[in-house]
């Protein structure tokens, strides 16, 4: 609840390196990191906008402060959704998808900082999209669906 009521890293960076979005917020929770990326691809900063519940906003904190000062090889590596949520002190089992939600955008911003550099992904670097990254993308598609969904609903009752 700390991490909720007084977020570490909270706020948009101006000079980011990189800018990553993951969810949507039609089903309420969505991340925005800013990284800043020296040129021996070390984060020298993190920050996070959130729009979503205490879990989302705890889990996005905690991962800015778990990658600062860390190589991008390092957060891609170390850095899962189960290390986000012991480091949180845990999370209820309805509340995982968040530390999922939080590393996926932190893995979106390392994929995006190789696509934006025009940089040959390393090795560590998979071509496929992890299991958060997945994840990620299939909560924002869910999320455009019910959207879809529900705006004829909306145009009915009009």
């Amino acid at each position: 609840m700390d991490l909720f009521r007084n977020p570490k890293n909270l706020g948009k960076m101006e000079d980011a390196t990189v800018v990553a979005v993951a969810g949507n917020p039609a089903c309420g929770d969505m991340i925005t990191f800013y990284l800043k990326i020296n040129d021996q691809q070390v984060i020298e900063k993190a920050t996070f906008e959130s729009y979503g519940c205490a879990a989302n906003i705890a889990t996005s904190s905690i991962v800015t402060e778990m990658i600062k000062d860390l190589t991008l090889e390092k957060a891609w590596t170390d850095i899962t959704w189960k290390k986000v949520t012991e480091e949180i002190g845990g999370l209820p089992s309805v509340k995982f998808h968040c530390g999922v939600l939080a590393v996926g955008a932190l893995k979106r911003a390392i994929r995006l900082y190789f696509d934006q550099k025009k940089l040959t992904y390393p090795s560590w670097l998979s071509k496929e999209h992890t299991f958060e990254e997945k994840q990620a993308l299939e909560e924002e598609e869910l999320a455009k669906t019910l959207s879809k969904r529900m705006k004829p609903e909306a145009e009915k009752q009009q």
